[in-house]
């Protein structure tokens, strides 16, 4: 089978690997940037996409590039508890959560597709256009040296929120729809704060502050955390995504946010760099295949981050269409099982994260005590709280009693690496 991807961020080249675990080696990728330089912040990789990293083979490799997290806490405003859970090992799942740098996770990807597929990755390649035959499909590819063609038994499009491919299929979508929201996001060398192993999320939906660590403290106690500042009416939503902005209007925006355990003003005034964008996602769509191309990854339902589980669904669907294809008797037979387990899933998990996601205790907490509390649970029951977080897990797949249970995708075929099979299985 000649497989060929269309992005080499996340989803990109998790689908490759995925294939090549699966015995599927014929594959191309093309890249639209110049170079990967691998770009961006922190990122959250949950149980269950470590679990599909584990089974590949890579896990224990990105695993020393961050910091696996103890902890998740939800705050107001003032910095009082509301809601706080184990992540990870400490949750009972047999597979850690991971906070990594978005770049970092990037280029180990790339190293891993290059070192199992070889030179495979092509850059400077933007997809202007897809045709089909009878048993195969054409992608054309604009270059600095004119248009290339790259034929093969399927087009997996991977290229993200403003995928080529999705225009293709969607000519009359648009742009992403804004949600009012403006995220700045940056990195900072901080003094460690609770346990120097917690994600927090502190606010409500009009204002936030997430930050969680990607490095373990030092000796002084100091230790890089990625955070993410959030506002509702600043901002427009066509900024560029990569758009370095000045530090010292979000301190402002945050300046009253000083709590005994994080000095959040401080924070983002310490920030490497602070990039701007929009908080927007895509509607669900009625379908993603079309013939023998397909989508995955934001390029198939980009959605908010609330939940933190973007590239997490992306390295899912990696796996889950690797699975189809290696074990369905044809390329359109496994992209509609690919499809029939996927779409539904995520476009319930969008609809969720639109309406907050697991981050809902915040707003409920705002909206009963926008003055603060003494005690949460006088606002808020503890069985109303932990079913928001259960219900999130459920719907996103990683329940830690529904993920330990279910069967591996991993397929097993004569070239399978034994590390490839590896699972924490009892």
């Amino acid at each position: 089978m000649n497989v060929v991807i269309v992005g080499a961020g996340i989803a990109g080249l998790a689908t490759a690997l995925s294939l090549e675990a699966a015995g599927i080696r014929d594959i191309r990728i093309f890249e639209r940037a110049s170079e990967i330089r691998g770009l961006g912040v922190g990122i959250n990789l949950l149980p269950h996409a470590v679990r599909e990293l584990t089974e590949l083979g890579a896990a224990d490799r990105i695993e020393a590039l961050g910091v696996a997290p103890s902890r998740l806490a939800y705050y107001n405003r003032l910095g009082q508890p509301i809601w706080s859970e184990p992540r990870g090992l400490d949750a009972g799942y047999r597979w850690p959560q991971l906070s990594v740098h978005r770049g970092r996770l990037q280029l180990a990807l790339v190293d891993l597709v290059r070192e199992r597929l070889g030179e495979v990755i092509e850059t400077g390649h933007r997809l202007v256009d897809v045709s089909e035959g009878a048993d195969a499909v054409s992608a054309t590819f604009d270059t600095a040296a004119g248009p290339v063609d790259a034929t093969g038994d399927l087009v997996i499009g991977a290229d993200g929120i403003h995928s080529a491919l999705r225009a293709i299929r969607y000519p009359d979508e648009g742009a992403p729809p804004w949600s009012g929201l403006t995220l700045w996001r940056g990195t900072a060398v901080i003094p460690g704060y609770l346990d120097g192993r917690t994600m927090i999320m502190a606010g409500d939906g009009d204002q936030k502050f997430v930050a969680y660590p990607l490095s373990a403290p030092d000796g002084t106690g100091r230790q890089r955390v990625n955070f993410i500042a959030e506002r509702r009416g600043e901002g427009s939503p066509d900024a560029d995504w990569n758009r370095a902005v000045d530090p010292a209007p979000i301190v402002d925006l945050f300046r009253d946010w000083r709590f005994d355990w994080l000095d959040v003003p401080a924070a983002i005034a310490a920030a490497d760099e602070i990039l701007e964008y929009p908080m927007v996602d895509r509607d669900a769509l009625p379908r993603w295949t079309f013939g023998r191309t397909t989508l995955v990854g934001d390029a198939a339902h980009a959605m908010y981050p609330n939940g933190s589980n973007g590239g997490s669904q992306a390295i899912l669907d990696a796996r889950t269409l690797a699975f189809r294809l290696a074990s369905a008797p044809t390329v359109p037979a496994a992209l509609e099982a690919y499809e029939a387990d996927r779409r539904p899933a995520t476009a319930a998990l969008l609809e969720m994260t639109r309406r907050t996601g697991p981050e809902r205790v915040m707003q409920l907490a705002y909206e009963r005590a926008p003055d603060g509390f003494a005690d949460v649970h006088d606002v808020i029951p503890e069985e109303e709280l932990a079913e928001i977080a259960a219900a999130y897990k459920r719907a996103a797949g990683f329940h830690p009693d529904l993920l330990n249970a279910r069967a591996s995708m991993t397929v097993e075929h004569s070239g399978a690496r034994t590390e490839r099979t590896r699972t924490a299985n009892p």
